[in-house]
């Protein structure tokens, strides 16, 4: 019997690749003979992060069109070349499946394969589906959903089975407290220079409790070095500070309180951590998703919302202050995430693609018997 052939295909942000990884890792957990492609952008990070798990990625060159102006003619110059790359790779591979997971570089093969008749699922992590995938709705099999109220959107096509997360965001115990107070800072894989600025002035606002709080802080690469160097002039010498951090569950797991953006994969791995949170959305984030993404925490007060036009170094330093001061709001955000909790959401996902490709058997051996007997 042959190795069935997965492609799992997007890209843009860390926050596609890793519920790609987590649903894949559950596919070879199930049958460890499946062969898994990668398919997403040829953003350096993407890169790294894929090489750092040890997949079969390919990069495509490709980049999105919502919201670049004038840019966008660039990324319509090199869609032919994505699509024309994206037959090559179907052909080369002939996938039993095709999953999206969203991000611009998860168009072309995704479209390709749905029209090659080749079973298609996709993935929408945001609360509001994002532009790539309206545009696949259309043509593909399944599509699954984070969240429920997404359900509507997806016009009877949508199974809602969560965002997957690694698993070692479910695994993590409850963090006991003491007399400091530890916060994880990050904007994104890419990291936010807002945020950045916004921590960088408030350090000044909280040196009297420097020895109270420990801060573990990603930039992005291009902040680190300005940013650490910040941290040391206010005398937070046991901050740790880097661009990315590729083990990121330990650092939920060493921290009483996140403040972050709130993109669809950072929201996911929150509720699997049951961590409380400080949600800055990104003011520019297509259709403002991520303030709907934040909306959901937020409705069984898992989390705290400011909006990007409302925080300054003084409010942040307000808001940082005040969970010192009680951290037992902290445990109450904790046990209020448990209402969005949703197990196994990659084991699930998993299953729904073994269902797509065994329908795709079951089909094509009825189609050769009635040849047979004809």
């Amino acid at each position: 019997m042959k190795a069935r052939k997965v492609i799992i295909s997007g890209g843009g942000t860390a926050g596609h690749l890793f519920p790609a990884l987590a649903v894949a890792q559950k596919i070879k957990e199930k049958d460890p003979e499946v062969l898994i492609t990668f398919v997403g952008g040829d953003r350096e990070l993407e890169k790294k992060i894929m090489q750092h798990h040890k997949s079969d990625f390919i990069a495509l060159k490709i980049e999105g069109l919502k919201g670049k102006g004038w840019k966008s003619l660039k990324s319509l110059l090199l869609l032919p070349f994505s699509f024309l790359r994206s037959f090559v790779i179907l052909m080369r591979k002939r996938p039993n499946l095709v999953v999206g997971v969203g991000g611009y570089s998860s168009g072309p093969i995704v479209l390709l394969a749905a029209w090659l008749r080749i079973p298609t699922l996709i993935m929408e992590q945001n609360r509001h589906p994002g532009l790539t995938n309206r545009m696949l709705l259309p043509w593909v099999k399944k599509a699954v959903a984070a969240f429920a109220g997404t359900l509507p959107e997806f016009k009877g096509k949508g199974e809602f089975l969560g965002n997957p997360v690694r698993e070692e965001f479910y695994n993590l115990s409850a963090k006991s407290r003491n007399s400091k107070l530890s916060l994880l800072i990050f904007g994104g894989s890419q990291g936010s220079h807002f945020l950045n600025r916004i921590m960088v002035e408030a350090l000044k606002l909280l040196h009297k409790e420097k020895d109270n709080l420990m801060i573990f802080h990603q930039t992005g690469p291009k902040d680190c070095e300005w940013v650490k160097k910040n941290y040391l002039n206010n005398e937070f010498k046991d901050a740790v500070i880097a661009p990315f951090f590729h083990n990121m569950a330990e650092y939920f797991q060493k921290s009483d309180l996140i403040i972050c953006r709130a993109g669809a994969t950072t929201i996911a791995e929150l509720i699997a951590a049951r961590k409380a949170a400080i949600l800055i959305p990104f003011a520019q984030a297509a259709d403002d998703h991520q303030t709907q993404n934040a909306q959901e925490l937020g409705q069984v007060e898992g989390a705290e919302i400011i909006p990007e036009k409302e925080l300054t170094s003084a409010v942040f330093t307000k808001k940082i202050l005040g969970f010192l001061e009680n951290k037992e709001t902290i445990n109450r955000m904790e046990k209020n995430l448990q209402q969005l909790s949703i197990e196994n959401s990659a084991g699930r996902i998993s299953e729904l693609c073994f269902q797509l490709m065994d329908r795709r058997k079951k089909k094509r051996k009825k189609e050769e018997e009635e040849k047979e007997k004809k």
